[in-house]
């Protein structure tokens, strides 16, 4: 017999802060992780269609008060940087807390990730196959030194990518 569902077991816990608004002005250190944790940006198609999408997150519309800083796309995960600006003071106002908010960071994650699935699913044939882990990391730069250790990490990432224990290729190979 299968178990039963036990929605408090079984809740997703939010790593968000409780009552912080996503669509406040400054910077937002994402890290979104691929299905599984698959390498699947080593393929140069898909890969060029993952940094395509993520360069033109300012030109759509959801994205209205957003700005690109330091990124990196590896072949499990991307890092990156993203920097809201002071919102416009006509700016419509939200109808629900529960609802996600335009130009907010989960709803430009959110879409991001969606865009990148759809093209890399239509160029695969295979609708519906997950690309990318259920949500993603975030963290909020508290001030200018925070961001500037942030953009370091970032660069140095592919340095470390070798002793990364999702790379397995270069763990075994310096096993033999």
């Amino acid at each position: 017999m299968g178990q039963l569902h036990d929605p408090p077991r079984n809740r997703r816990r939010s790593i968000r802060l409780k009552d912080w608004d996503y669509t406040f002005p400054g910077s937002y250190f994402v890290t979104i992780c691929t299905h599984r944790k698959r390498n699947i940006f080593d393929d140069p198609i898909l890969r060029d269609i993952a940094e395509n999408t993520w360069h033109r997150i300012p030109s759509q519309s959801h994205a209205k008060y957003a700005t690109l800083d330091e990124w990196i796309l590896m072949p499990n995960h991307l890092h990156g940087i993203i920097i809201l600006s002071e919102r416009d003071e006509d700016s419509p106002p939200y109808l629900s807390s529960k609802q996600v908010k335009r130009d907010s960071i989960p709803s430009i994650v959110g879409n991001y990730k969606s865009l990148v699935t759809r093209r890399i699913n239509k160029i695969r044939q295979r609708a519906g196959v997950l690309v990318w882990q259920r949500g993603y990391y975030e963290r909020i730069g508290r001030n200018e030194t925070e961001l500037n250790a942030i953009r370091q990490y970032i660069r140095a990432n592919p340095e470390r990518w070798k002793d990364d224990r999702e790379n397995l290729d270069a763990i075994i190979s310096r096993m033999e």
